[in-house]
């Protein structure tokens, strides 16, 4: 098998979760990124207030996502994008309880995608002082990003991927994942109306 994956980043509106406001997404195919996307999002009802903490973390503010996507409405084309993949984010239970519970404030069917943490691969393939993503990034060899841009930090979590697999002499993310001794997790589903996007 080779080293497919995508690597998603979102950032969030305040403190809660299903607060979702931007995504962004970087697909890998066997072992290069071939493609990249990101978007804003409105957040969900009830979780749509942002906070001055997180506008002053990534810059995004409540005037910049009007007449954005809904998180019901970019559903479908971030489950186009990412396919069937394994994703991969840095500190991915974050960006995986976005998906889980923005999906929960809005009733949809969260895709039931596996996926893997490059912060947890990191910290067994790298030896750092931090293994934040900038630093792990820069160890990568992808420096001088946009940290907290989406779409940027999607690519960034996809060089850290690329670059620990061939480190360890992994060519798939399960080989990569047992050589770090890390775990490919799966979204729990749960039950809930709405749409339902199904992932082979």
């Amino acid at each position: 098998m080779p080293l497919d994956f995508t690597a998603i980043d979102f950032e969030t509106a305040n403190s809660s979760n299903a607060s979702a406001c931007a995504v962004g997404l970087a697909r890998v195919r066997d072992g290069r990124i071939v493609a990249t996307t990101g978007w804003l999002i409105h957040p969900p009802a009830g979780h749509d207030r942002f906070f001055e903490l997180n506008t002053r973390i990534h810059g995004i503010r409540a005037e910049d996502v009007i007449g954005a996507k809904d998180w019901t409405e970019q559903l479908g084309d971030l489950a186009a994008f990412a396919g069937a993949d394994v994703l991969v984010a840095h500190n991915a239970g974050f960006d995986m309880a976005v998906m889980k519970r923005a999906c929960e404030a809005t009733g949809d069917e969260c895709p039931p995608y596996r996926y893997a943490c490059s912060l947890q691969v990191a910290r067994k393939v790298y030896q750092l002082e931090s293994y934040r993503l900038p630093f792990v990034a820069a160890e990568a060899g992808f420096a001088d990003f946009p940290h907290h841009n989406a779409t940027a930090d999607s690519v960034a979590c996809a060089h850290i991927m690329i670059d620990a697999a061939r480190r360890v002499g992994a060519h798939d993310i399960e080989g990569l994942a047992e050589a770090a001794a890390v775990r490919v997790c799966q979204i729990a589903i749960t039950e809930a109306p709405a749409i339902s996007f199904a992932v082979a």
